[in-house]
């Protein structure tokens, strides 16, 4: 494992409401090395989902530092490489989130396009879907998908933009068991094999349990950052 690819000091998510300020996250230190497989672990409201979208840059801190690769995400550097960065950071959703009027193909295939990512050496969106087990379902529209499968449409259309930091947002959350279990194994297989670094987000013990190392959240706090959980 090489080094820090995230790391948050003292990270706050603060929300104003009619009772006063909400903290989502209250003063969360954190440090995520590249390559490294991490579960994020709490019941629902732990502040797993918010976490989530900190280290992929979609909500900026109340207060806090958090660094990429050693530079201050508000820095005019890092905001300047910030467009580049996102390209590299993608999500696996709760549910699919497939765009309705495209096949799955084109769903991939429009990920690979709007992020620049389909370069020498990219899979092309016929690779990835046999990679996710559904080269026959090129042409299928997401109204056509079972569960499973448009789960893993969403999953191939993430790995088309070539990410270095791979965010699972309860991707299991909407399946049965049994199709839930297919698509973690895929997820761990893909873990296994491709240079990416990955989090995913579960209220799940069993689902935590296949990584190494889980942070478990309470009340937008890590309760343990560095636990296995037995």
């Amino acid at each position: 494992m090489s080094g820090a690819l995230l790391e948050l000091s003292g990270v706050v998510v603060a929300h104003e409401s009619g009772a006063g300020e909400v903290r989502a996250i209250d003063g969360v230190d954190f440090r995520l090395a590249e390559g490294e497989p991490v579960a994020l672990w709490g019941p629902s409201g732990s502040g797993k989902t918010t976490l989530l979208h900190v280290l992929g840059g979609l909500v900026t801190p109340t207060s806090g530092e958090v660094l990429w690769r050693g530079e201050p995400l508000l820095s005019i550097r890092a905001a300047a490489e910030m467009d580049e960065r996102l390209q590299r950071v993608a999500y696996v959703f709760q549910g699919s989130k497939l765009l309705p009027t495209l096949t799955a193909y084109e769903n991939v295939a429009f990920a690979r396009w709007a992020t620049g990512t389909g370069g020498n050496g990219a899979h092309s969106a016929e690779e990835l879907l046999e990679l996710v087990g559904l080269p026959e379902k090129l042409d299928a529209l997401p109204a056509e998908l079972s569960g499973g499968e448009a789960q893993r449409v969403g999953i191939a259309r993430a790995l088309a933009q070539s990410p270095e930091l791979l965010l699972c947002d309860e991707p299991t959350g909407q399946l049965d068991s049994r199709t839930g279990e297919r698509v973690l194994d895929l997820i761990d297989a893909i873990k296994a094999e491709m240079p990416v670094t990955l989090v995913t987000a579960t209220h799940d013990i069993d689902v935590a349990r296949r990584y190494d190392r889980v942070v478990e959240l309470e009340d937008g706090r890590v309760r343990s950052g560095e636990a296995v959980v037995a």
